[in-house]
């Protein structure tokens, strides 16, 4: 039986705007969600809603011209009752603190939910880093590196890629990490390049996951991915490798929209042809195996499976009613907001929702993490074995959960986290 609670108050912490709040306010509907199923941890459910640190810095840079430029730097650690914080680092010219709230509240959940030893973190600046040279990003990097240097830490916060952010990046802020504190730190942060500790089968993890639960959700769906339709918002990492895996598996790649434009081709795009002219342009406008699609023209295209793997906010109640797909696969962190959920919901369109669907970066950092603290390092097939492993059984046991109370796959995936979650606060109890 559905439960359902008056939509409740909240304490907005004086720095936030009551009125617009962002990514947060998001996640804060979700947790209001879950709070009917925790039973007695629910007394325990406003450690949800308040980030356990957040630190914002200034992180000033001398530019090639001389002059002095001052970027807004952000880290927050939602919760670290499970382990030490965990989420990656982005650099975008958007970058908010409720973003980054919420970024870290949903490193929480996704943590839990595929029961990794690990809290939720997240860090951002706000830059648009197209605009630096390559000299000047990498002073940005270790500024910023140094500026939150005194939470993170391989026991404290593990940083790893996200938006605009990659192994050169991670390789600049592990050297920043390691030159202040007087020795290596390989596992500070995860992501890294091979050479400088980093694990095979990282980088195309999240959209490795991303098609092992789309493959386990069309088994309970009586969907063949043999001749599904595929669209894809954003053709990068994760875009891009979910999109491959399931071409491979004989599906069929009929649309993709990213920054820069859109295109559609019914009888399938050429999926390698397709990463080559991103590479070489930046972006899927002007590929020749396609026609033209515009943007409201994406989310309406007559596909079995639609996979947002770009930015937060894209599925909106604006463009839900829209969708025709029969699933939703959440590539991005945050894609759809509360009222797009319900609406697709209603129309019978199945979500999976990011906090379990794109888990599979974080369970290979996690990998990466334990096989620094070891030296000893495992082999690609190995890895790739150990994330299908944990990523099939994280989705089966929120796909139980969601059929024992019949809820949405997000709110079964918010039960058992927060669950999780909680039992450790409440075990740990209070100090002092």
């Amino acid at each position: 039986m559905n439960k359902t609670s008056s939509t409740p108050s909240h304490d907005i912490p004086s720095y936030l705007d009551p009125n617009n709040l962002g990514p947060w306010g998001i996640y804060l509907a979700q947790v209001d969600r879950v709070t009917p199923y925790l039973g007695d941890l629910a007394r325990w459910v406003e450690t949800l809603k308040r980030p356990k640190r957040s630190l914002i810095v200034d992180v000033p840079i001398e530019l090639d011209n001389g002059t002095i430029a001052h970027y807004e730097g952000y880290r927050v650690q939602h919760n670290i009752s499970r382990g030490p914080g965990k989420g990656g680092v982005r650099f975008h010219q958007n970058v908010t603190l409720s973003e980054v709230m919420a970024l870290s509240a949903w490193m929480s959940i996704k943590n839990a939910a595929v029961n990794v030893p690990y809290g939720g973190a997240k860090g951002g600046i706000r830059v648009d880093p197209s605009t630096l040279s390559m000299g000047e990003l990498e002073r940005l990097t270790r500024r910023y590196t140094s500026e939150i240097g005194l939470i993170i830490g391989p026991s404290k916060d593990i940083p790893a890629p996200d938006v605009n952010t990659n192994e050169r990046i991670m390789a600049w802020m592990m050297d920043t990490y390691s030159m202040n504190s007087g020795s290596t730190a390989t596992g500070v942060v995860t992501g890294k390049p091979i050479d400088l500790g980093g694990s095979l089968g990282r980088k195309e993890a999240t959209g490795r996951g991303v098609f092992t639960v789309g493959v386990e959700a069309a088994k309970r769906i009586g969907l063949s991915i043999d001749g599904v339709r595929i669209a894809v918002q954003g053709f990068g990492n994760v875009g891009g490798t979910a999109a491959k895996l399931f071409v491979e598996a004989g599906a069929r790649l009929i649309a993709v929209q990213d920054h820069a434009g859109g295109v559609y081709n019914d009888q399938g795009l050429d999926v390698v042809a397709l990463q080559t002219h991103v590479t070489e342009h930046g972006s899927v406008l002007g590929f020749a195996g396609g026609e033209v699609l515009q943007p409201e023209e994406f989310w309406a295209c007559d596909c079995d499976i639609l996979i947002p793997a770009a930015l937060e906010g894209q599925l909106t109640a604006h463009n839900a009613p829209k969708v025709k797909a029969r699933m939703v696969i959440e590539g991005a962190n945050g894609p759809t907001t509360p009222e797009a959920d319900d609406i697709l919901q209603a129309n019978n369109v199945l979500v999976l929702p990011d906090v379990i669907a794109n888990a599979g970066g974080v369970t290979v950092s996690y990998f990466e993490w334990v096989q620094d603290f070891s030296s000893f390092f495992w082999s690609e097939a190995e890895i790739n074995q150990r994330l299908v492993n944990i990523m099939t059984d994280a989705f089966t046991a929120v796909w139980n959960v969601g059929q024992q109370h019949k809820v949405s796959l997000r709110t079964a995936t918010f039960i058992v986290a927060c669950t999780r979650i909680l039992h450790a606060r409440a075990m740990r109890g209070l100090y002092p």
